[in-house]
């Protein structure tokens, strides 16, 4: 991690971007579900009002609305906290923006454990899941404030719907303020030759402290930030694992159905590698600061260490 990294929230760049699309792109429409605080969508607003639409806490009804504006011809973006973006409204999300292709994009907040004293109703832990589940949806976890920013860029220049997730809280920057983001397309963070780390959301920082932890004790981690989930970049995960022989993967959600297992169901059927998963184990959250959190759950550097230790001693026995 640079000595010159900020510590910021990827939902006030999220602002910034939305901001900066309603003077650029006119076809481009911001819908909210009583959160424009909250989901920083307020930015918009305040540049193109007549181009906002605050339908309520309605968030079915929202995305409905946002397929019919996106079948129109706009490019409508949708916003709301984690847990009601993807599950209260699944069904609306499957049959009007997924199965026709639309250009709907949902841009969830608050999603994983680091919403914290929100308590389990409001952390959303298997939102990837769900939606990497969807057919023609691209699902993307962006690593800092930075690349939040050039992800919001980027899916609007897409053709199709898009989920992207981000978190609550402030945590550092780790990418280039002019970071180019790219669907599909993995980052190198760091070279290394003995276990690669993939990580995804905040925990790629986790991973690069990890990786600086396992450089003490002799051992050259390489991390990938792999910021979207679907697309997985197969290519990069091969690669890396390839030169390794052993791999990790972090994550602030479930280990069913999450990045982990997008990384397994690759690793299956090319490069034959021990796996280990940080992230939640199948469980609900529950109240409490977003560090104690990240601790009682096993979502630290310090896991990442441990994880990152027994995939190379499986590599050894094998």
């Amino acid at each position: 991690m640079s000595d010159a990294s900020k510590v910021l929230a990827q939902r006030n760049y999220y602002g910034k971007a939305l901001a900066v699309l309603a003077e650029t792109r006119k076809d481009v429409v911001v819908l909210d579900a009583d959160l424009a605080g909250s989901t920083k969508t307020s930015d918009f607003k305040k540049v193109a009002p007549e181009r906002f639409v605050e339908v309520g806490i309605a968030e079915q009804n929202m995305i409905g609305i946002a397929a019919g504006l996106a079948a129109s011809g706009k490019v409508a973006f949708a916003s709301t906290f984690g847990v009601f973006a993807s599950g209260r409204c699944w069904e609306q999300i499957r049959l009007a923006a997924a199965y026709p292709k639309l250009n709907v994009k949902i841009v969830a907040t608050h999603c994983g454990i680091s919403v914290g004293e929100d308590g389990a109703s409001h952390q959303a832990l298997e939102d990837i899941a769900i939606m990497r589940a969807l057919p023609n949806m691209v699902v993307i976890s962006p690593a800092d404030a930075y690349e939040a920013y050039a992800a919001t860029l980027a899916i609007a220049d897409y053709d199709g719907p898009v989920y992207m997730r981000m978190g609550r809280a402030e945590f550092p920057t780790i990418m280039p303020e002019d970071v180019e983001f790219k669907i599909g397309k993995a980052t190198v963070m760091k070279e290394g030759k003995d276990v690669t780390l993939i990580g995804c959301g905040q925990m790629v920082s986790s991973c690069m402290e990890a990786a600086k932890a396992l450089a003490d004790e002799g051992i050259s981690a390489e991390v990938i930030n792999m910021s979207t989930i679907k697309p997985l970049d197969r290519e990069a995960v091969e690669r890396s694992v390839g030169k390794t022989g052993c791999c990790v993967t972090a994550e602030e959600h479930s280990i069913v159905g999450g990045l982990g297992s997008a990384v397994a169901e690759c690793l299956c059927s090319t490069v034959c590698a021990p796996l280990e998963m940080v992230g939640t184990k199948d469980t609900f959250g529950e109240s409490g600061t977003p560090a104690e959190l990240l601790a009682k759950y096993g979502l630290t550097s310090a896991d990442i260490v441990a994880a990152a230790k027994k995939s190379i001693s499986r590599k050894v026995k094998a």
